[in-house]
Protein backbone atom coordinates (compact mmCIF):
# COMPACT_ATOMS: atom_id res chain seq x y z
CA UNK A 1 0.00 0.00 0.00
CA UNK A 2 1.46 3.34 -1.09
CA UNK A 3 0.83 6.00 1.56
CA UNK A 4 2.66 8.81 -0.28
CA UNK A 5 2.23 10.77 -3.48
CA UNK A 6 5.33 12.33 -5.07
CA UNK A 7 4.94 16.01 -5.96
CA UNK A 8 8.50 16.76 -7.14
CA UNK A 9 11.92 15.13 -7.27
CA UNK A 10 15.41 16.58 -7.67
CA UNK A 11 18.92 15.18 -7.81
CA UNK A 12 22.24 16.91 -7.41
CA UNK A 13 24.50 15.98 -10.32
CA UNK A 14 27.29 13.60 -9.35
CA UNK A 15 30.68 15.25 -9.47
CA UNK A 16 29.30 18.79 -9.59
CA UNK A 17 30.13 20.82 -6.48
CA UNK A 18 27.18 22.64 -4.92
CA UNK A 19 27.28 26.43 -4.77
CA UNK A 20 28.70 27.93 -1.55
CA UNK A 21 26.19 28.44 1.25
CA UNK A 22 26.71 31.54 3.42
CA UNK A 23 27.23 30.62 7.07
CA UNK A 24 28.55 27.13 6.33
CA UNK A 25 32.22 26.29 5.80
CA UNK A 26 34.72 23.42 5.65
CA UNK A 27 32.29 20.98 4.05
CA UNK A 28 30.16 20.37 0.97
CA UNK A 29 27.47 18.54 2.96
CA UNK A 30 25.28 21.48 3.98
CA UNK A 31 25.54 23.27 0.60
CA UNK A 32 24.64 19.95 -1.06
CA UNK A 33 21.52 19.56 1.10
CA UNK A 34 20.46 23.17 0.49
CA UNK A 35 21.04 22.95 -3.28
CA UNK A 36 19.00 19.79 -3.82
CA UNK A 37 16.25 21.10 -1.51
CA UNK A 38 16.15 24.34 -3.52
CA UNK A 39 15.76 22.43 -6.80
CA UNK A 40 12.98 20.23 -5.49
CA UNK A 41 11.02 23.00 -3.78
CA UNK A 42 11.34 25.27 -6.84
CA UNK A 43 10.08 22.46 -9.09
CA UNK A 44 6.82 22.31 -7.11
CA UNK A 45 6.33 25.72 -5.50
CA UNK A 46 8.15 27.96 -7.97
CA UNK A 47 9.53 30.66 -5.69
CA UNK A 48 9.76 31.12 -1.93
CA UNK A 49 6.87 33.17 -0.67
CA UNK A 50 3.93 32.56 1.59
CA UNK A 51 4.22 30.18 4.56
CA UNK A 52 3.74 26.53 3.69
CA UNK A 53 2.98 23.63 6.04
CA UNK A 54 5.90 21.62 4.71
CA UNK A 55 8.12 19.48 6.91
CA UNK A 56 11.79 18.71 6.27
CA UNK A 57 13.38 15.32 6.77
CA UNK A 58 17.10 14.74 6.18
CA UNK A 59 18.38 11.17 5.92
CA UNK A 60 22.10 10.48 5.85
CA UNK A 61 23.86 7.29 6.87
CA UNK A 62 27.29 8.93 6.86
CA UNK A 63 26.42 12.48 7.86
CA UNK A 64 28.73 15.44 7.45
CA UNK A 65 32.14 13.77 7.60
CA UNK A 66 34.07 16.87 6.54
CA UNK A 67 32.69 18.99 9.39
CA UNK A 68 33.43 16.20 11.87
CA UNK A 69 37.03 16.11 10.63
CA UNK A 70 37.31 19.92 10.79
CA UNK A 71 36.05 19.85 14.40
CA UNK A 72 38.54 17.14 15.34
CA UNK A 73 41.36 19.16 13.75
CA UNK A 74 40.27 22.37 15.47
CA UNK A 75 39.90 20.64 18.83
CA UNK A 76 43.48 19.38 18.56
CA UNK A 77 44.54 23.03 18.41
CA UNK A 78 42.29 23.85 21.40
CA UNK A 79 40.31 26.54 19.57
CA UNK A 80 36.92 25.67 18.14
CA UNK A 81 35.55 28.06 15.52
CA UNK A 82 31.92 28.76 16.54
CA UNK A 83 30.70 28.28 12.97
CA UNK A 84 31.83 24.64 12.99
CA UNK A 85 29.85 23.94 16.16
CA UNK A 86 26.73 25.49 14.60
CA UNK A 87 26.97 23.49 11.38
CA UNK A 88 27.74 20.22 13.19
CA UNK A 89 24.00 20.02 13.93
CA UNK A 90 22.36 18.48 10.84
CA UNK A 91 19.22 20.49 11.52
CA UNK A 92 21.13 23.76 10.96
CA UNK A 93 20.92 23.51 7.18
CA UNK A 94 17.29 22.44 7.42
CA UNK A 95 16.62 25.60 9.43
CA UNK A 96 18.25 27.60 6.65
CA UNK A 97 15.99 25.95 4.03
CA UNK A 98 12.89 26.39 6.21
CA UNK A 99 13.61 30.09 6.75
CA UNK A 100 14.30 30.76 3.08
CA UNK A 101 11.14 28.97 1.90
CA UNK A 102 8.97 29.91 4.93
CA UNK A 103 8.27 26.27 5.75
CA UNK A 104 6.40 25.76 9.01
CA UNK A 105 6.33 21.97 9.34
CA UNK A 106 8.45 19.74 11.56
CA UNK A 107 12.22 19.42 11.01
CA UNK A 108 13.79 15.98 11.47
CA UNK A 109 17.18 14.41 10.76
CA UNK A 110 17.65 10.64 10.77
CA UNK A 111 20.56 8.29 10.21
CA UNK A 112 19.38 5.15 8.43
CA UNK A 113 21.52 2.01 8.84
CA UNK A 114 22.56 2.12 5.17
CA UNK A 115 22.89 4.88 2.60
CA UNK A 116 20.30 4.89 -0.15
CA UNK A 117 21.36 4.03 -3.66
CA UNK A 118 22.16 7.06 -5.81
CA UNK A 119 18.94 8.73 -6.94
CA UNK A 120 16.86 7.19 -4.16
CA UNK A 121 15.85 8.00 -0.59
CA UNK A 122 15.96 5.35 2.14
CA UNK A 123 12.71 3.49 2.91
CA UNK A 124 13.11 4.55 6.58
CA UNK A 125 12.92 8.18 5.48
CA UNK A 126 9.72 7.65 3.49
CA UNK A 127 8.15 5.80 6.42
CA UNK A 128 9.07 8.71 8.71
CA UNK A 129 7.62 11.19 6.21
CA UNK A 130 4.36 9.23 6.16
CA UNK A 131 4.22 9.43 9.96
CA UNK A 132 4.82 13.20 9.90
CA UNK A 133 1.98 13.62 7.42
CA UNK A 134 -0.33 11.35 9.41
CA UNK A 135 0.42 13.40 12.53
CA UNK A 136 -1.20 16.39 10.82
CA UNK A 137 1.58 18.95 11.38
CA UNK A 138 2.40 19.20 7.67
CA UNK A 139 0.67 19.00 4.30
CA UNK A 140 3.90 18.06 2.51
CA UNK A 141 7.30 16.71 3.56
CA UNK A 142 10.55 17.32 1.72
CA UNK A 143 12.66 14.18 2.14
CA UNK A 144 16.37 14.65 1.41
CA UNK A 145 18.94 11.86 1.19
CA UNK A 146 22.51 13.18 1.18
CA UNK A 147 25.82 11.39 1.37
CA UNK A 148 29.36 12.71 1.13
CA UNK A 149 31.96 10.87 -0.91
CA UNK A 150 34.10 8.35 0.92
CA UNK A 151 37.69 9.42 1.61
CA UNK A 152 38.94 6.96 -1.01
CA UNK A 153 36.90 8.44 -3.85
CA UNK A 154 33.44 8.69 -5.29
CA UNK A 155 31.23 11.75 -5.42
CA UNK A 156 28.87 13.57 -3.10
CA UNK A 157 25.26 12.79 -3.91
CA UNK A 158 21.84 14.03 -2.92
CA UNK A 159 18.24 13.37 -3.85
CA UNK A 160 15.16 15.24 -2.67
CA UNK A 161 11.55 14.15 -2.93
CA UNK A 162 8.57 16.32 -1.98
CA UNK A 163 5.71 14.07 -0.86
CA UNK A 164 2.11 14.39 0.30
CA UNK A 165 -0.32 11.85 1.68
CA UNK A 166 -1.85 9.69 -1.07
Amino acid sequence: MNLLRTLATAHWPLGEPPPPLPGFSASTFNPLVAAVAERCLAAHYGEPGEPRRTGLLLASAGGDRATALAIDTAAAGHRMPPLLFFQSNPNAVLGHVAARWVLTGPVVAISPPEAAAPGEVPPDALESAALLLADGDADHVLVIAAEQAEAGGGADRATAVLVAAA
